[in-house]
């Protein structure tokens, strides 16, 4: 149960936290279309971490709620990756980001299809269109910068470069990863790993744009510990709930 428990928290706090990131840019989009595009990705992934969390409360108990999960959390309670609390620091970090991301979503969400869990097989069905949507978008999105304008191009390399870093925890097997395949619930990270670079460097190929050499990674998001930026989310995120628990929509 608690390798369960676990497992709907990491697919819960990767989309909870993306969400949030991509929900600061609302209003600051290039153009009004591009702006409610990125809203609607955020929609889609908060209504992915509100199923995850109340279906994970359920196996909690204790009179938890999915908001108890989403907001009155530590942050050494969170488990999402490193990659989607990184910071909104221009328009090309946050498609280069969301697209890496996507990919991931898109082939883990795919083998997720197959899961003998009903649960995660059903919300795996469900989120299939949005993530093939999101990952399109994306895409096209590093297309167009990385064969625009010398700046466009220069800028969506510096945030592949400062990123990269942060994809290899994409594909480390948790306890609960582990403990899930065994039971013939979770997906193989090694195989989505293989299909993920595949898509990778097509895209970057296609955007005339390169993956570094340097291939240091920073880990430790899926055992809680996270860089300062998850920190600044949650005392963003978790103020109201903080300061009105009683509150009720």
């Amino acid at each position: 149960m608690k390798s369960t428990l676990n497992y709907y928290l990491q697919i819960a706090d990767n989309a909870l936290i993306l969400s949030h990131r991509l929900a600061e840019n609302t209003s600051k989009g290039p153009f009004l279309e591009e702006d409610l595009a990125t809203a609607n990705v955020a929609l889609d992934l908060i209504g992915l971490a509100e199923s995850m969390y109340h279906e994970a409360a359920k196996m909690e108990g204790y009179g938890q709620t999915g908001d108890d999960l989403a907001y009155r959390r530590e942050e050494t309670d969170f488990v999402n990756c490193l990659l989607a609390e990184q910071p909104n620091r221009d328009f090309a970090h946050i498609v280069t980001r969301q697209f890496l991301m996507d990919t991931f979503n898109y082939h883990y969400f795919m083998a997720l299809t197959e899961s003998r869990d009903p649960f995660l097989s059903a919300i795996a069905f469900k989120s299939i269109k949005e993530v093939t949507y999101h990952l399109r978008r994306s895409s096209e999105w590093m297309i167009r910068l990385g064969t625009g304008t010398d700046e466009s191009r220069h800028r969506v390399q510096l945030a592949i470069n400062t990123l990269w870093k942060f994809t290899d925890e994409l594909f480390e097997e948790s306890d609960a990863d582990m403990a899930m395949l065994a039971n013939g619930f979770g997906v193989h990270l090694n195989d989505i790993k293989v299909q993920w670079n595949q898509k990778v460097n097509e895209i970057l190929f296609l955007s005339h744009l390169e993956s570094p050499k340097n291939q240091f990674s920073v880990r430790g998001g899926k055992q809680g510990i996270h860089t300062e930026h998850l920190g600044h989310i949650l005392a963003e995120m978790q103020f109201l709930p903080g300061k009105y628990p009683d509150a009720v929509w």
